[in-house]
């Protein structure tokens, strides 16, 4: 069995979490490109040493917390999709948790503020996505055999439904966020609903 963190590790682990949950506060608020490594430290009271001490850079650390939300996502659907005894709770249960990722409006916006980063640093931006990809299909595609609805489980197919319901959120959140009187909530929760069900073929 392996050995217990020590308390170095235990140390380092806690500083590295800090520091994300302070990235995502930061990222949050001033956009990603504008964010700046000495905010990130200083939220937690450390230095800019201390942040290099566990990532390179602005883009390591977002990548810190993309593979930290896909993790959690994995283990969420998981959970809410073990209990179900056929495809169409299955299903049920997918659409459910697609619609309370809108709370979560704060991740939204920032994957949306990263991905507009890369668009404009054209030089980054091939780059930036491929990592992006490898952190996704390396943790979500094969984690759960046969528990997801057979158009699903074909990798291509599952890639392209997860890529339109992944635009229609966060496009329907920025219109949200920007526009309120435009879209209300409730008719975010309405549209994306029905474009879950479109895509997947459900009633």
């Amino acid at each position: 069995m392996p050995l217990p963190p020590n308390k170095h590790q235990l140390r380092t682990e806690a500083t590295r979490r800090k520091l994300l949950n302070s990235a995502r506060r930061v990222f949050a608020r001033e956009g990603f490109e504008a964010a700046r490594i000495e905010d990130i430290a200083a939220g937690t009271g450390f230095t800019r040493g201390a942040f290099y001490a566990h990532f390179k850079s602005k883009e390591d650390v977002f990548f810190a917390l993309l593979e930290q939300q896909v993790k959690e996502h994995v283990q969420n659907i998981r959970a809410l999709l073990e209990p179900c005894s056929s495809v169409e709770e299955r299903v049920e249960a997918m659409r459910d948790y697609y619609l309370a990722r809108i709370a979560d409006r704060q991740w939204v916006m920032l994957v949306l503020e990263y991905k507009l980063f890369a668009v404009r640093h054209p030089n980054l931006r091939a780059k930036l996505a491929q990592k992006h990809r490898q952190i996704r299909s390396s943790l979500d595609l094969d984690v759960m055999p046969g528990m997801l609805p057979a158009k699903l489980q074909a990798s291509s197919e599952y890639e392209q439904l997860r890529t339109a319901l992944e635009a229609t959120l966060s496009g329907l959140v920025l219109e949200h966020a920007y526009d309120p009187k435009r879209i209300s909530g409730e008719q975010v929760v309405s549209v994306l609903r029905r474009v879950f069900n479109m895509l997947i073929g459900c009633a």
